[in-house]
């Protein structure tokens, strides 16, 4: 007879995993009041209260509930409050309306946290047998890179809630007012590929959602892309020359999006004369210096616009409508892959997620994860666009080459740009 033993030097590793993930959500928060947490600014955005409680409810329903035995939930009524989308797992509140949601407070949240992550930890530390950590350890790592997912949409999510408000506050401010500097942007260099067939998709070894396997094939035409993102000089350059005004830039349903959202410029770019700029007189250094040009609001509130700093907050729409400016096209997102380690390529990672022109679609012989988890990228393959890369908001380590983030083709409030390819 074979007696099971417990995994422990493994378990131990995770268990330090998740406390760190767990941590680096609050950390994340902290800087902002109660009513900052609890504001939802559109339907496609959440509070950050609720970011906090919705990663919770994931490894209660998800983990404990299924594999702790005698686990007792913090408050029944939360199942409902704070599933996202799992229809396998029952009704659950509208999302347009979690900014409604201003019971539980903070508070009440934090104490589910609590009560959650001791129930974790407990039995991450309880001596799991081998034949049972083959069920847990893959839900326990799911999870936290799920939480990931929520730390990034946090902070995109608060940016754009800020952005509302006429004050412009800064989620977090920077130590020091920023220089305005004249900085010419390096011209792009075309890095020539060779095309043929390259081996696109997670290769097995790590984590990976399953939207990123099978591993598989794809024929590549040659084609040449470009070291650096698209950067805010550039795309200043696409404004001053009527860009947002030349419909025969843009694809049918983009240029119908500008017409009707008014879009004359970035997300979060403000013109010198904008009124906001004028409302905070503690600090001047907001202020648009004798109509110097663009400002930028961001995490660390109103800065001048770097000519040099890749440009965000695009839509799908304003990418491609830049390319086709530019006489060049957005990269496939096989091409971006294939592309990732190219001697000379700059800026792949840690700056903005990159447009691609390749719709969000199953890999040949995709199979979802099995059980509730099987809801949580296939449903979604079918009306977006892909995006590669990370972006500053993106939690170190959490990206990789084959990672695929997907968002409607209007979206721009993700710190979302793009990178140029052509043919060959």
């Amino acid at each position: 007879m074979t007696l099971s033993r417990p995994i422990t030097q493994a378990a131990s590793t995770l268990r330090d995993r998740f406390r760190d993930v767990r941590a680096t959500t609050l950390a994340l928060a902290a800087p902002l009041s109660a009513e900052d947490q609890c504001i939802q600014s559109m339907p496609d955005a959440s509070p950050t209260k609720w970011h906090l409680a919705h990663t919770t409810w994931f490894f209660e329903t998800v983990l404990l509930q299924p594999h702790a035995q005698g686990y007792e939930p913090f408050d029944t009524r939360f199942h409902y409050l704070f599933n996202s989308y799992y229809e396998a797992l029952g009704p659950r509140h509208p999302r347009p309306q979690r900014g409604l949601l201003t019971r539980p407070s903070v508070d009440e949240v934090h104490a589910y946290r609590r009560h959650v992550d001791e129930a974790v930890l407990a039995l991450l530390e309880g001596g799991i047998q081998a034949q049972d950590w083959a069920a847990i350890e893959p839900i326990v790592t799911l999870g936290l890179n799920h939480e990931q997912q929520h730390q990034e949409l946090l902070l995109t999510d608060i940016l754009h809630a800020l952005s509302c408000n006429p004050l412009l506050p800064a989620y977090k401010p920077a130590s020091g007012p920023a220089l305005r500097l004249a900085a010419v942007p390096q011209p792009v260099r075309w890095l020539s590929q060779p095309g043929g067939i390259a081996e696109v998709g997670h290769a097995g070894s790590g984590f990976s959602f399953d939207n990123e396997t099978p591993r598989h094939q794809a024929l590549l035409r040659p084609y040449a892309i470009a070291d650096r993102l698209v950067n805010c000089g550039d795309y200043a350059q696409f404004i001053a020359d009527g860009g947002y005004q030349r419909a025969e830039l843009w694809l049918s349903d983009g240029w119908a999006a500008v017409q009707a959202n008014g879009w004359r410029h970035p997300a979060y770019w403000l013109a010198a004369d904008d009124p906001r700029l004028g409302l905070d007189p503690q600090h001047p250094h907001q202020q648009p210096q004798g109509g110097a040009g663009w400002q930028v609001f961001g995490l660390h509130g109103v800065r001048p616009m770097e000519a040099d700093a890749p440009v965000a907050q695009l839509s799908f729409y304003e990418a491609a409508a830049y390319a086709e400016w530019a006489g060049a096209r957005l990269p496939t997102e096989f091409e971006w892959e294939a592309a990732f380690d190219a001697p000379g390529i700059t800026q792949m990672t840690g700056h903005v997620w990159q447009w691609t022109r390749s719709s969000y679609d199953p890999y040949p012989g995709f199979r979802p994860m099995p059980g509730i988890a099987a809801e949580y990228n296939g449903k979604f393959m079918v009306g977006q666009l892909v995006l590669r890369g990370g972006s500053v908001a993106t939690p170190a380590g959490h990206a990789r080459p084959s990672y695929r983030n997907f968002f409607p083709p209007a979206a721009r409030w993700q710190f979302s740009g793009l990178r140029l390819a052509k043919d060959l």
